[in-house]
């Protein structure tokens, strides 16, 4: 695993991220300490938007909840008073 200090990670952070793109691990250290670890995302299926939107719309029915008669039109503009 490569150790790279926080300064040179901002510096060259297009060129580490090339690097973990192709499955490396750097840590990224602040005054010699741990601070953070670039990782290659999980490999996994990822879900499409609009079937997470609808497993949480079914989510919330089943839940009972619902906006008490209220459209997110009205929620909108309430935060906006």
């Amino acid at each position: 695993m490569t150790r790279v200090g926080s300064f040179e990670a901002k510096t060259h952070l297009p060129q580490l991220l090339e690097r973990v793109s192709r499955g490396e691990k750097i840590l990224i250290t602040r005054h010699g300490k741990p601070a953070a670890m670039l990782v290659p995302p999980p490999e996994g299926e990822t879900k499409d938007v609009k079937q997470i939107i609808e497993e949480f719309k079914a989510y919330s029915k089943r839940q009972g909840r619902t906006l008490g008669g209220l459209s997110i039109r009205d929620l909108i503009e309430e935060g906006r008073r």
